[in-house]
């Protein structure tokens, strides 16, 4: 299913009106099948469905790794996917018993908050991310996501590997975003843990519990992340660099709200940091 759709509109521009048309992003309702059980159903933009359906599965623990899943196939027209993999029925039943209706867009559940879940995945990385390098990925972020740029209407994530590897995630729902680009490097085999994930919404609890599920060390909002978003990156030990826009903004924990760095165990100690002191 085309992602895309085309309605002819009124537009003023000033004191004139003239009709013309105007390009709008789908959504639908993807449902997901794993070993001919559904598992639930997100709201979502027809594009990637696969790396989504992957991405959600293994953020929520139901699917450990890439090797354990059999085969994907798209159904219906793009409106399901079916999964055959070897699945931890544990963590799927805490989905459907105790899961949570997330507080981004684009309606979905979670149980991935829980605090013992995220202590027990707790990050040790030793990758670090220069300043410079954060705030130029950050500076072309926009440009390389198709689905923004024709319609201005979806969030968008972007996974950084190196200068010529990277991953893009779009859809209505922020949350939908980071599934879909680490369902892609997820199944292109991917180290996450050597990686920094950059997304254009806020950082709240369920985008930074993502990231600690998948191992990433820092996440990058162009935004604020929210009270428990920060205290989950601590508690699992990765680092969040609030409000990245311009390349002259400093990256740093303090009062300039442009740059915020809010690091694990304590803001203020740059030794633990991810962003070495000489960026």
């Amino acid at each position: 299913m085309d992602p895309l759709f085309t309605t002819q509109i009124l537009k003023y521009k000033g004191d004139e009106s003239f009709t013309c048309n105007d390009t709008l992003v789908r959504k639908i309702k993807l449902e997901i099948f794993i070993n001919d059980e559904k598992v639930g159903a997100l709201m979502a933009t027809p594009v990637d469905e696969q790396a989504l359906a992957i991405g959600y599965l293994m953020s929520e623990n139901i699917i450990a790794k890439v090797s354990d899943i059999e085969s994907i196939e798209t159904k219906d027209d793009g409106m399901s996917v079916h999964i055959k993999a070897k699945i931890d029925k544990e963590n799927l039943a805490k989905l459907n018993a105790e899961g949570v209706v997330i507080s981004g867009c684009g309606r979905a559940h979670t149980a991935n908050i829980d605090p013992e879940a995220i202590e027990a995945s707790k990050i040790s990385s030793d990758a670090k991310f220069s300043k410079d390098e954060i705030l130029k990925q950050m500076s072309t972020f926009y440009t390389q996501c198709e689905l923004y740029e024709k319609t201005g209407c979806v969030h968008t994530a972007k996974l950084f590997v190196d200068e010529k590897t990277f991953f893009i995630g779009e859809d209505i729902a922020q949350h939908n975003t980071i599934d879909k680009a680490l369902g892609k490097a997820r199944l292109a085999g991917v180290d996450l843990s050597q990686c920094f994930l950059m997304v254009s919404g806020r950082l709240s609890s369920e985008m930074v519990a993502k990231a600690v599920m998948h191992k990433i060390p820092v996440l990058v909002s162009r935004t604020a992340p929210t009270c428990l978003g920060v205290m989950i990156a601590r508690k699992g030990e990765v680092t969040l660099c609030g409000f990245a826009r311009e390349k002259k903004n400093k990256m740093k924990s303090g009062e300039d709200r442009r740059g915020l760095l809010y690091t694990s165990p304590s803001p203020r100690d740059r030794t633990r940091s991810r962003m070495p002191t000489s960026a």
